[in-house]
This record gives C-alpha cells, structure tokens and sequence, in this order.
C-alpha cells in the first residue's frame, strides 16, 4: 500500500494569491500569501470575532479539509483518547507544601478539566477548596489559570486567568474568608503578581497592544486599576520583564531580560512607594538570576567568561558588582542550572555528562553532598520549599520507564522521604520497557544524544514505525522523563525518540551556543543524523520515522522537511514557527525584537538577513516529495502567529511534486499551549498520535 492511498483523494482549499513584495539589504522577496495575516490582530487576540471574514472562512475551509481527511481515524482517536486518559489519576492531587499554618496544593476532581486550588492544616487534615478552577471555566470555550498566590497573611488569594488563548491575563483577588473575588479586576497582565508585606495590595506586570510586559505596576486593593502606582517601565522592546517574590516576603525582583542579557532591579515589598535599586546593568552577553538569602542575596551569573555559571554574593542592602563575592566558581562542563538558597543551605540544580544532580552547600561550612541516584538516565526537577528557615527541600524524578516520583529530602540529616509516586490507573509495568540512550554521530563529528524507549518485544530490525521528537532553541533540554501518553504509540510497536540536538543545553552551555544564530543549522543537522543513526542501528525505517516538534520545535520540523524530506514518513508541526524571516523582520510582532539575540536581527544585519534566507522553512519550500504533513496552531496564539503555519501550508501545496498530503489544524479557541482542559489537551495528542499511526499504516 502506497503513502497516498492511505488518504481521501480530495482537494485541499484553494489559497488566493495576493502578492507582496519587499526589499532588505537590496534582497527582493515575494510572499503571495501574506494576506493570511490579519491587519487588526492586536484587537483579534483579545476578540476573536473581529477576525476577517475571508481570513475565517479560509481556515474553517483548512479545518473541513482536515477533517475529512482523517475522518477514518475517528475510532482510533477516541480510542487513543480513552487509552491516555485512563494512565491519569482522575481525582489527583498534589503532595501540599507546608507555608507557617497551612499546606498548599492543587487538585483534581474526576472528570474535572482545570486544577482546583486548596490548603490544609499544616500537619495534615481536610483539604479546603480556594479556588475551583472548574467552576470558573464554566461557559467559556478556553480557559487557563495562570497562578495562584496567597498573601502573606494567608487571607487574601491573587489568581489570574486567560480566556481567549491570548495571553493577556486578568488579575482577581480572592478574600479567603468569604471565599468571594474583590472588586478589583486588574486587565492585560502576564498572569501573575508580588504581595505587599503588609497584604494591602500586589505588584504585576502590564502588557502593552504588542503583548509586551512594558510596565511594573503597584494596585492598592480597592483603588481603580488606572490609578495603579507605575514602580517601573522599560521602553526598549528587546527586553522580557516580570516580576518574582521571596519565600521571606521581604523583596520584590524586577527581572529584565532578553535570551542572553538580563538585569535586575529590587525593591521592599515592605515599602511599595519605594524607588527600585539597579544591581547590575545589562551588558551584551552577560546574564545572572538572583535569589534571596536572609541579609545577602545569590547571583547565578556568567560574569567573567563563567560559561557554565559561577555563584556570587552580596549583601542585600547594597547588591552592586563591586561587592560580589565568589562563592561557587566556574567548573567547564558543569552547567549550574539554578540556585535556591534557606537559612542554613544552599541548593543548586546542575547538568554534568548530559545529567541533571542536586547539590546541596552547608551555608556555614562550604561542606557539599550530592543527592545520588541509579539509573542511567533521568529526569530531575527541583521543587524547593516555599518556607525560607527549613531543613526540607522537595524534588521530583522520573525516567523514560519510572513513573515521577515526589520526594521530601532532610538537607542535615540526608534522608530522603518519597512522599508520591505517580499513579497509572490502567496499569504500568517497567519492565515491559526498554529505555536507552544512543549517541549519534552528526556530519561535523559532534555526537548527539538520543534517549529511546521501546517495548522489549518490540523487533529490532528496521520494521518498526518511530516517533522521533526534537526542539532545539532557547537553551532548553528535553528531560527523558516519564511520558504517560507515548506508551498509546510504544504498546503500538513504535520506538519513541528524542534527540537532545544543539541548540538546548543537553551537553552544556557551549551546546547550546553551537546551535543558535550563525550555527543554526546545526540543530537541523543533528536531527537528520539522529534519524539516521536509527536506522542505521536497525530500529526502525526512514519511510516509517514520523518527526515531530512543536513551536521553535516546529521550525526544526520545516527546516528538516526542506533538507532531507526522504528521511521521514511523516512530519507533525505543531504552532510551528515557520515564517522565521518575515516574523524577524516585523518588530511590531510581540516577541520580535526579544528575538533577535536567539536568531539573528535582519532588519540591521545584511548577515543575519542571510543567516535566516538560508534555513526559514516558509522560504524554503521547494519541488521536493514531502512526506505527509500536519500542521497544528491556535487563532490567538500571541508566540506563533496562527498566519505562519497558514502560508507556510499553502505554499507547500504550492511548490511540491509528489502526491502526499499537507494537513492544517487550527483551534479557534485557543492559543499557543492549544487546549486548556487537561482532557481537551489529550484529544489534540490523540489527533497527532492518530496521524503518525495513519501514515505508518497503522490507522
């Protein structure tokens, strides 16, 4: 059976062409599909219905096409649905973290879609309910909670919530007594706040038309939002800023930064109308975190050619450069992740040999111990505490084959406490798995790990189907962790792969570096090879590898569709970033300018403009034999502009030869992280899942 018999023989939408050209660097490029984007998509994100008529109909057209087209799959979709869901505890709820009276948690109730919020006595006892996430979901189409945060005094909630897919979020407060919101609702913040020591009123973020978090405001409880305090603004475009508290409550952090450089700025939350304190200023390439520490603060930096990270000091009244003290130095290879500091230890989170270690530090002594684990490869995450004066901090692990477990560790005395593990109603035997970690050797030498898993009746010997996953940007390492929903495909027969390829930390800053700007191609070189090396290691076929990767994940998959269109049977782009120059060259888009430091600035580099040509997915589309394709996006996604996947998909049908289809998936409700309910979001795998099985011939 071929590829192409597996689908409906029916038409695709037709996409008009309206041509527009335009001029960089005295480089003339056409985009006939450009019209796709809306003119009024600042208004659009925010409302929806103002989306242009004949922009609509085309993607509802998109939708149809789709569906017909996978309409054989149906069955297999609600059962992949069924199978995935039935791995999830329905009524779960986390381990509660204790914070002076109370426990904190979240939960789930069954057949619940959105967290529920709740504490218990410290010591344990009834959970109270603070917030139902359901109940405030009900009647709205998309619905995401960004956070929750109680005030010092453990009487007042701020929650914030998301109802368009937009990422603007809407600030509430929650009177904890009375379990009813304020009337204060404060608009376009980026989801999250600082209290005041005194619990009198909270410091956010507010985003501007372009989804910039410009601002740093102050709201007094009870005072209208357009008479918030502003404690600061950053005019220059090219910068992130948010704002994050202490376990102490004792200071507010005002994070500036951009993907290479950072600054930050601090102020009392004791005294809100105080003037914020500069501590370092943001210099090119330099980037450091702080973190609290009683009467010093702790600075993760690379200050000082420290590539892998360094940690310095500083006394909490005067934190400037010229008192910082080494405390951690730099060690090549050891790339210090992050660091938490509690009055008696301080905790870093580090990679070595590709791995991720806890290391705890005797504040007093300079003493350290490791926290020791078995396995070959892992998954590991630090919780922390949100209590300051502990001696308990929490951790999660998990492999590719070992449900995440939660842990309680006692830094005096080392014992470690699993305090959860991770259920699986219908059932998980580890032993049933295969979980290994191959090197594959790229075209310049450099080996790029790939974690596997497959069942351990799976043959061997090229038969086998492959979902091979990839990411590659920002810096970002995919954990081999747990994957409930992955073993739909693996109990299928699929070998389940991802490839750690430059351009993530992986294997250590330099990694990253050696993927990113000028190196770009890098990333998409390691995952052909990584596709290539499983077959040439016998565990599955290039017809049956089906790749997949989600936003700058997505542009990894039309870079490799482009390059090596033969070494995969199938390719699911999710909110793929593919439109990499047009979006690079528009500084009026949300995320542009912040971009420029990861990718290369074509509006004032002549060398960047051709960095970019080069490998854009939507540029580069050729007469080649794709592989079928999914592309996947939401309408009010603010991060992938839902216009990029659109043209990119009409190009496609455009310019290739061969005959296999080019499918595209848009949420009208929803944005970059797609479906908002837990069980929503799985039906949106299961559709993907079903196309992989579908081009594997296993539909």
């Amino acid at each position: 059976m071929t590829k192409t018999a597996r689908f409906p023989n029916a038409q695709p939408p037709a996409t008009d062409k309206r041509p527009v050209v335009d001029t960089h660097h005295g480089v003339s490029r056409t985009d006939e599909y450009a019209w796709l984007r809306a003119e009024n998509w600042q208004q659009m994100f925010r409302d929806p219905s103002l989306l242009a008529a004949d922009i609509r109909a085309h993607l509802e057209a998109e939708n149809a096409y789709q569906a017909d087209m996978m309409a054989d799959t149906e069955a297999l979709q609600k059962t992949l649905f069924a199978e995935m869901r039935g791995r999830i505890k329905e009524d779960d709820s986390s381990v509660p973290m204790q914070d002076g009276p109370y426990a904190y948690g979240t939960s789930f109730k069954t057949g619940g879609e959105q967290p529920r919020f709740f504490r218990t006595p410290r010591d344990g006892g009834a959970e109270d309910i603070l917030l139902d996430g359901d109940a405030e979901a009900d009647g709205h189409a998309y619905f995401r909670i960004g956070g929750a945060d109680h005030a010092p005094g453990h009487d007042k909630l701020l929650w914030g919530y998301d109802d368009k897919g937009s990422e603007f979020y809407s600030l509430k407060v929650r009177d904890l007594a009375g379990r009813s919101d304020l009337a204060d609702i404060v608009p376009d913040t980026g989801g999250g706040g600082v209290w005041s020591a005194a619990g009198d009123g909270f410091f956010y973020t507010r985003l501007d038309e372009n989804h910039r978090p410009s601002k740093v405001l102050f709201h007094r409880l009870g005072d209208a939002p357009e008479a918030d305090r502003l404690v600061y603004e950053d005019l220059d475009p090219g910068f992130f800023m948010n704002v994050g508290g202490t376990r102490t409550n004792d200071w507010v952090f005002i994070a500036v930064n951009d993907h290479e450089t950072s600054e930050y700025h601090v102020l009392p939350t004791g005294d809100p109308d105080a003037a914020p304190k500069l501590v370092r200023a943001r210099e090119t390439g330099v980037q450091y975190e702080l973190e609290e520490g009683g009467e010093e603060f702790f600075i993760l930096t690379n200050l000082g050619d420290a590539k892998d990270f360094r940690i310095m000091s500083a006394p909490a009244a005067d934190p400037r450069e010229q008192n910082w003290r080494e405390v951690v130095p730099h060690e090549p290879g050891r790339l210090i992740l992050s660091v938490m500091a509690f009055e008696r230890h301080l905790v870093r989170l580090e990679r070595k040999d590709g791995l991720p270690r806890i290391v705890i530090r005797e504040r007093a002594s300079g003493d350290e111990h490791m926290i020791v684990f078995e396995e070959e490869a892992y998954s590991l995450g630090l919780v922390g505490s949100l209590e300051y004066d502990t001696d308990i901090i929490r951790f999660s692990y998990s492999s590719m084959t070992t449900p995440a477990q939660v842990f309680d560790y006692d830094m005096a005395t080392r014992e470690r406490t699993l305090r959860k593990t991770q259920e699986v109603p219908s059932g998980h035997d580890p032993d049933a798995y295969v979980t290994r970690r191959l090197m594959a050797p790229s075209d310049d030498g450099e080996l790029v790990p790939v974690s596997i898993l497959y069942r351990r009746d799976t043959p061997l010997d090229g038969s086998a189907p492959c979902l091979l996953y990839g990411y590659g940007s920002y810096g970002i390492a995919i954990p081999a962790s747990f994957n409930t929903n992955c073993l739909s495909l693996v109990d299928r027969g699929f070998v389940y792969a991802i490839a750690h390829i430059r351009g993530g930390k992986d294997k250590g800053f330099a990694w990253y570096e050696d993927g990113k700007r000028q190196q770009k191609a890098n990333t998409f070189k390691d995952f052909i090879a990584a596709a290539r090396h499983l077959v040439a290691e016998g565990f599955t076929a290039h017809d049956r590898i089906v790749a997949q990767g989600g936003s700058a994940g997505g542009m990894l998959m039309g870079a490799v569709a482009n390059m090596a269109p033969e070494a995969f049977g199938g390719i699911i782009a999710e909110v793929p970033f593919v439109d990499v120059l047009a979006t690079m060259l528009d500084e009026t888009l949300p995320l542009t300018p912040p971009e420029w430091p990861e990718w290369g600035n074509p509006l004032a580099s002549a060398e960047d403009y051709a960095t970019i040509a080069a490998y854009s997915p939507y540029d580069n589309v050729g007469a080649h034999d794709y592989p079928p394709i999914l592309a996947v996006a939401g309408l009010t996604d603010p991060r992938v502009t839902y216009w990029e996947p659109a043209k990119w998909v009409a190009r496609l049908r455009e310019r290739k030869s061969g005959h296999d289809p080019v499918l595209f998936r848009i949420n009208m409700d929803a944005g970059h992280a797609g479906a908002s309910g837990r069980f929503s979001r799985l039906e949106e795998i299961a559709y993907s899942y079903a196309f992989a099985l579908k081009v594997t011939g296993h539909s």
